[in-house]
């Protein structure tokens, strides 16, 4: 054992203070974390059905209705019928979407950069690939 704090117990805080620095850049851009996080998961990605989208961020498939209700009144997202099944919407983001979402993204990780400006460049460089490759595969063996 090192005497290092548990993984978890080390990014809790930072997360908290990441989502709390991002709450005033989405309440300027007019949108909730939730639709953030549906138009990050569905920008490049213009089909996909609510059931998966749901999934796919981890939500109820209901609990994201009236995200996806809001994303489609203000225009950031279309939701058509899928002509091979009725039942089913697809999911497209719109240019006004992308354009939204590319906005809030630079805006909140231009705040990350100030955090991050606390590292050398050479451990930020590290910090993030090796963020990166966790984020990938978060599952522990």
């Amino acid at each position: 054992m090192d005497g290092r704090q548990d993984l978890a117990a080390m990014i809790a805080p930072l997360q908290r203070a990441l989502i709390a620095a991002e709450q005033p850049v989405l309440r300027a851009h007019r949108l909730s974390m939730w639709g953030y996080i549906v138009l990050t998961a569905l920008d490049g990605q213009p089909v996909r059905t609510q059931a998966a989208l749901a999934e796919v961020i981890g939500a109820d498939k209901s609990r994201i209705i009236p995200v996806l209700d809001e994303l489609e009144a203000a225009g950031l997202l279309d939701r058509p019928r899928d002509p091979t099944d009725r039942r089913a919407r697809l999911l497209a983001v719109t240019a006004e979407g992308r354009r939204k979402r590319q906005d809030v993204q630079s805006e909140i990780q231009r705040n990350e950069d100030r955090l991050l400006a606390r590292l050398p460049v050479s451990d930020r460089e590290a910090f993030l690939r090796s963020l990166a490759l966790l984020s990938e595969s978060p599952t522990v063996d």
